[in-house]
């Protein structure tokens, strides 16, 4: 298999963690029959310092060239004097939109060894592996009209709410698909009791079950209590679909039940593009210091390879890697513990690579 993937680093810690996700693909370079062309490209405050746009057309060009797409961060202070329409984060914005990756898959997944990293007690979060299906390119983020305005002699800002059958159906379809491939269970998150955009939402993704997926058991719950039962009980949830907004907050909230935003990765696609990028920032205040966790980004790319390139046991060996690292106690700054070896980003990343050759030694 011949794949060629857009790297796009970023701002902040985004060069630092992307560069050991890199190790790992060149790692299958080396070691395996595929091949991966890698094309370097900036977005955010890099892109801005470099052409004054945080994403130009010639790199909306390549995205749409290439089969997939690895992102780090974007954003940071250097770049808060800019104008709102030209920040760092449009650039992402915009790369969502343009290339409609209108689905973004967060899992939430424990890994053994880090759940003493979690603030939950054990005996809550033992079994939690749960996907959230978040609508990307709709909502507040994207809905017009929307800005900042005088009235009065009164400044006052506004946003629009906007979402559309068709845009609640795609989405709704996807997670369906995803709970038939683990247990069969939908939670669609909304506030139908005092949105109109959410009692379409509900509505609409109530109909997509009843209509094709029969045997799929579909629930709803209200945000409020969607963000409460994540920490009182986040076992309960298998998929969990959510509208743009809401999937942003409620993703965070559940990274941390993990031990750390640096441990989530996520994938954003379309009909025709994919993304991959960890969940977390840019980080700025960390930033050069070489102790960021890149296991987010890592497993990005083992979404990748899962999700766009379709190569299962590849993914399985970056996820045993991890597992394996984690599991022999080395970690970074953000999840160290009293009884672990603490490793830079560097580090990390090489021990990684390590522990793939000794996987493939073995054979997985």
């Amino acid at each position: 298999m011949h794949k060629t993937v857009l790297v796009l680093p970023g701002d902040g810690i985004g060069p630092e963690v992307t560069t050991e996700a890199i190790k790992v693909i060149q790692w299958f370079n080396e070691k395996s029959t595929h091949s991966f062309d890698l094309i370097n490209g900036l977005i955010g405050g890099a892109a801005i310092d470099h052409s004054g746009s945080p994403l130009s057309s010639e790199t909306i060009t390549i995205a749409k060239e290439v089969d997939s797409i690895l992102l780090g961060a974007v954003g940071g202070p250097k770049w808060d004097y800019i104008e709102n329409q030209h920040k760092p984060e449009k650039g992402l914005l915009k790369i969502r939109k343009d290339l409609s990756l209108f689905a973004n898959l967060r899992p939430v997944t424990l890994f053994r060894s880090l759940s003493e990293a979690s603030p939950l007690k054990s005996e809550c979060i033992v079994g939690m592996d749960l996907m959230i299906v978040r609508e990307l390119t709709g909502d507040v983020y994207f809905g017009e009209p929307r800005g900042i305005t005088h009235e009065n002699s009164e400044e006052f800002a506004f946003n629009t709410m906007r979402y559309s059958v068709s845009e609640i159906e795609r989405i709704a379809k996807i997670a369906f698909d995803i709970a038939k491939q683990r247990k069969s269970k939908v939670c669609s998150v909304d506030k139908a009791n005092v949105l109109e955009t959410s009692m379409l939402w509900r509505k609409t993704v109530q109909s997509i079950g009843d209509k094709y997926y029969p045997d799929v058991c579909l629930s709803h719950m209200y945000v409020d209590n969607a963000a409460m039962q994540l920490i009182r009980n986040p076992v309960q949830f298998d998929v969990l679909l959510t509208s743009n907004l809401f999937g942003d907050i409620l993703s965070d909230e559940a990274s941390m039940l993990t031990g750390s935003l640096g441990m989530l990765p996520s994938a954003s696609f379309g009909s025709r593009h994919s993304l991959y990028e960890p969940i977390h920032g840019s980080a700025p205040d960390i930033a050069g210091l070489n102790i960021a966790n890149p296991l987010a980004a890592i497993l990005s790319v083992a979404m990748m390879f899962q999700y766009s390139f379709k190569l299962d046991i590849e993914a399985q060996m970056i996820q045993m890697a991890v597992s394996n690292v984690l599991d022999k106690g080395f970690r970074t700054k953000d999840i160290m513990s009293s009884s672990s070896t603490l490793l830079a980003t560097t580090q990390m990343g090489d021990m990684i690579i390590q522990e793939l050759n000794q996987i493939a030694n073995r054979g997985i």
